[in-house]
């Protein structure tokens, strides 16, 4: 399920032979080219777990919120977001409406996104009111259709991301007695756990079984009902994992992202956000070992940026975001020939009630201290 708000599904790119038969090489020295004929109408944005020869022709990189707000600083008549759906979606909502926020491929989504649709979201908040005369506020992560923000928005909520969840389920569970939290499970759990709350005050609500799997007596007795949904990437790594670089390299920092699964999360070393992964891997000493268990793009950039420590992944095997893997030079090229000859492909456009409760939510996040 992708749930596109684009200008026109007919806008969605396909090559012509001329441009399939360029060679990689070709396509990087046209791509550069032509980047530099248009940087004072465009922008790139490059989200930190692309490939590098994506990376390579971003103007600004960094985590989906950072680079939306980003972008909102900026008179670029046109944003090239290389990231998913829902990140553009953000850029599009934060900008201006004379600039148009471009995917260079409309199949890049985000499995977890997929994960909660805003039909299985509304059934099971009529199921959870219908279960508890307790106020519930709902708190949805930033990886997430417009739609589900919307529904924050609406519902006195507030989005968060991965570096202030525990300041806004802090807010949220002042502001009620229960919190409803969508769509990574895992962001919630460790948050919440980290919290202070214990694990038999969380149930999880499947949208795939009836009632989310779910008596009313057990909405009814939870704190925290939280979204079955997860990282593809992330719900990857293993316990297993972390036991096995522990036992091979017992000096080995184990750092991994709080989309893990709880027993993951509990076995490392530390935990925290990409931003905050960057941070610590930046401000340690010469010499310094870390197992980093999030995407692998990211993790090797940084073991090429800090050749004075090591710097592994987690997982013996290769953790990559496929979906995010869409967007190639290729696509990035025919994004920028598209708007050389003012005919802009693949443009985001979040209809405007939409992204007016969605801003709601947002806003509420960014007056929480």
């Amino acid at each position: 399920m992708l749930d596109l708000f684009s200008d026109s599904q007919d806008d969605v790119y396909k090559p012509t032979i001329s441009e399939e038969e360029l060679s990689d090489a070709e396509v990087l020295i046209e791509l550069a080219q032509i980047k530099e004929e248009l940087k004072d109408r465009v922008v790139v944005l490059g989200h930190h777990y692309q490939q590098d020869d994506v990376i390579a022709f971003a103007d600004i990189t960094g985590d989906s919120l950072q680079l939306a707000r980003e972008a909102a600083k900026l008179s670029k008549e046109y944003i090239i977001f290389c990231g998913v759906h829902f990140m553009a979606e953000t850029a599009d909502m934060l900008t201006s409406s004379n600039q148009k926020v471009i995917l260079p491929d409309l199949k890049a989504g985000c499995s977890m996104a997929d994960m909660a649709r805003k039909s299985e979201i509304d059934r099971a908040w009529s199921f959870i009111l219908k279960s508890t005369q307790k106020k519930v506020i709902p708190v949805t992560y930033i990886n997430c259709a417009a739609t589900l923000k919307a529904f924050v928005g609406e519902n006195g909520g507030s989005i968060c991301t991965s570096s202030n969840a525990e300041k806004v389920i802090s807010w949220a569970l002042s502001q009620g007695e229960k919190l409803l939290f969508f769509p990574d499970q895992h962001l919630g759990r460790n948050t919440c756990f980290k919290m202070g709350i214990p694990l038999e005050d969380m149930v999880v609500y499947n949208p795939n079984m009836q009632n989310g799997g779910l008596t009313s007596e057990q909405v009814e007795k939870a704190r925290v009902i939280l979204w079955y949904g997860f990282c593809s990437v992330h719900q990857g790594f293993t316990k297993e994992q972390v036991k096995t670089i522990k036992a091979n390299n017992p000096q080995m920092n184990v750092i991994v992202h709080p989309e893990c699964p709880f027993e993951v999360v509990q076995a490392s070393d530390d935990n925290g956000s990409t931003s905050y992964i960057i941070d610590k891997v930046d401000k340690a000493p010469s010499g310094s070992e870390f197992a980093i268990g999030t995407e692998i793009n990211l993790v090797n950039r940084l073991a090429a940026s800090y050749p004075d420590k090591k710097i592994v992944s987690l997982s013996p095997y290769q953790c990559l975001c496929t979906t995010m893997y869409r967007v190639r030079p290729r696509w990035l090229l025919a994004s920028f020939r598209a708007i050389k000859d003012n005919k802009p492909i693949n443009i985001i456009s979040v209809p405007e009630d939409i992204a007016r409760s969605s801003l709601k939510a947002l806003d509420r996040m960014l007056a929480i201290k």
